[in-house]
């Protein structure tokens, strides 16, 4: 089958994609975290869980409302991390830089990275630096790749008949954000991204109860992010439309251009399966963080294999995850 690497492509194709870049059969530590595709692999070394992540970050543009490339990088493999149930501890960074970009842009950049870093309480280790020549990429490409440490690994396929699903915050923030601001709509700070280190909201969770699964919504949102957990566990789950935490701005920028708040990325929110007896406490020690005053449990775990949305009037709707990204280049 020949595959033409293009942004958008359907399930069909992507899935095509997955199975080819995940083929590897050397030397691949019996094939831990790769199978899974999860969003890290777990690697125990002598009783201890060692998580590793990688990510490569395209944004466009570099700075938008909220943050920049360098604020992204960061956070993106931090929150891999987290999502896993690891404590973030070293990261590396590997920037190839188009000739003639601005110097003051990238410390403008740098400087955003080390504000994240000291967020999150996690350091870079080491990196790499490779400039090409002008016209070749946009601007900037950065690598993140992230170690941490897990007392009891987290998987994304974990959820069970019973759970609770919690988001930790309103959800299209990001996405909605940066194409509202591509698209020279000026609506003033009403709209930002919520692009942020979620590992301290995680660790208060995972002390205040179990978690049976966790996901961050990134590329393809909510949508995606909820499907996927579900096809992998092999469950459907029920939504609730009135307590997803969607903001005003946000639902009204989405309808204006057409998208959906809950298929573009989030880069500071994390969805949770939550046994039921545990749900309140979890729900409440997130909202103890900053970042997690507007979580809410929005559904529950039950038979079957589909995710379906109970709406505000009374009907039903599938959710379905999206054939493409309809706001590329976002993380």
């Amino acid at each position: 089958m020949n595959v033409n690497l293009m942004h958008g492509a359907g399930g069909e194709v992507m899935g095509e994609l997955l199975k080819t870049l995940t083929a590897f059969k050397n030397n691949n530590a019996g094939g831990l975290g790769l199978e899974s595709l999860d969003d890290g692999a777990v690697i125990p070394v002598n009783g201890t869980n060692i998580v590793l992540t990688t990510d490569s970050h395209v944004v466009r543009p570099i700075f938008f409302p909220g943050g920049d490339i360098g604020r992204i990088s960061v956070c993106g493999t931090i929150n891999d991390l987290a999502v896993m149930g690891a404590r973030p501890l070293a990261l590396t960074s590997a920037m190839v830089i188009e000739e003639g970009f601005e110097f003051s842009s990238l410390a403008r950049i740098v400087a955003s990275m080390d504000q994240a870093l000291e967020e999150a309480g996690a350091s870079i280790v080491t990196g790499d630096t490779k400039v090409v020549e002008r016209g070749s990429l946009d601007g900037i490409i950065i690598n993140t790749a992230g170690i941490g440490i897990a007392d009891r690994p987290v998987r994304d396929s974990g959820l069970k008949e019973g759970d609770r699903i919690i988001v930790s915050g309103t959800l299209g923030d990001h996405g909605i954000s940066i194409l509202s601001y591509r698209e020279g709509f000026d609506l003033g700070d009403q709209l930002t991204s919520d692009v942020a280190p979620v590992w301290g909201l995680v660790d208060r969770a995972l002390r205040a109860g179990e978690i049976h699964a966790m996901k961050d919504p990134t590329r393809g949102g909510f949508a995606a992010a909820i499907n996927e957990m579900a096809r992998k566990s092999g469950v459907s789950i029920l939504l609730d439309e009135e307590q997803v935490p969607i903001r005003q701005s946000v639902r009204s920028a989405g309808e204006l251009m057409g998208i959906d708040p809950l298929q573009v990325a989030n880069e500071g929110k994390v969805v949770m399966g939550v046994p039921s007896a545990d749900a309140e406490a979890v729900l409440a020690a997130i909202r103890s963080h900053p970042l997690g005053r507007e979580a809410s449990i929005i559904g529950e775990v039950v038979a079957g294999s589909d995710v379906i949305m109970r709406t505000s009037i009374g009907g039903e709707r599938f959710i379905e995850p999206p054939l493409g990204d309809p706001v590329p280049r976002v993380c």
